[in-house]
């Protein structure tokens, strides 16, 4: 930073450059400290799912990404399971887990859940893809309960339609917590608690946006610098002439519950 004129020295290409050259792999996001903020949801989710992981005898953790949220967890069940579908995050989950006796399984985020019926207690699961809910239902022991925050409808969308345009309401309305809650009722699952948040982003810098699309591919697919090039310097010039390129995430925490079945 430019302490004479309040402005960050480095240029365009100087931002770009910096932001192809990180990682990706995993769901660290401590590269963005200093250039993107994002409000996070009242209900503290990683808290909220190790008290409940430390009262669990067998957990599975879906779609872990590099196993960083799992790990967060003081507490493990006696049984604890992951399962990623990336390779390059099911190898840093697997370095990351083992050493706490987590199993790691590389499983397609599509396929069916590589387990036996009624094998878990607890299913737990931040930012899923998607969420089959007749899978987890079918793993889930009665009285099982699924614990997990979602992404919501339209998030991140003015990153989206920066570069895509706009988006048509069946895309502007997936993942909606609705229609997952209808989901997952028709596969047997009780809804004991749902919440809904939006949240403010904030990108201080076109490195964060590149760094971000790179990350979360399913954003922009198929996004590359060279493609963008020309949207992406317009907006370096807007965030150095208005400040932060601003931004809302949705997401939604649902506590799910598979019912114990009377034998009366």
């Amino acid at each position: 930073m430019n302490s004479d004129t309040g402005q960050d020295p480095r240029t365009f290409d100087d931002l770009v450059a910096e932001a192809e050259a990180a990682p990706t792999e995993g769901w660290d996001f401590s590269w963005f400290e200093g250039r993107a903020t994002e409000a996070r949801p009242s209900w503290r989710y990683a808290e909220s799912m190790a008290h409940r992981l430390a009262d669990a005898t067998a957990g599975l953790d879906i779609q872990t990404g590099g196993g960083e949220v799992l790990a967060s967890a003081a507490t493990l069940p006696p049984l604890a399971v992951a399962t990623e579908g990336w390779p390059a995050n099911v190898a840093k989950a697997t370095a990351l887990l083992h050493p706490r006796g987590v199993a790691v399984v590389a499983s397609p985020e599509d396929a069916p859940l590589p387990f036996a019926d009624a094998a878990f207690d607890l299913v737990t699961s931040r930012h899923p893809v998607k969420a089959h809910f007749a899978e987890i239902a079918r793993v889930l022991r009665p009285g099982g309960a699924y614990f997990a925050q979602h992404v919501g409808p339209a998030s991140v969308f003015e990153v989206v339609e920066y570069f895509l345009g706009p988006q048509p309401e069946e895309v502007r309305n997936a993942r909606h917590p609705e229609q997952e809650r209808a989901e997952a009722e028709a596969a047997g699952l009780e809804v004991a608690d749902l919440r809904v948040e939006r949240l403010r982003i904030e990108f201080h810098d076109i490195g964060a946006v590149v760094h971000f699309l790179r990350k979360v591919v399913w954003m922009v697919p198929g996004f590359t610098v060279e493609a963008y090039r020309p949207r992406l310097r317009e907006l370096h010039d807007r965030i150095l002439a208005e400040g932060p390129f601003v931004a809302h995430s949705t997401r939604h925490l649902f506590d799910l519950r598979k019912p114990v079945v009377s034998n009366r």
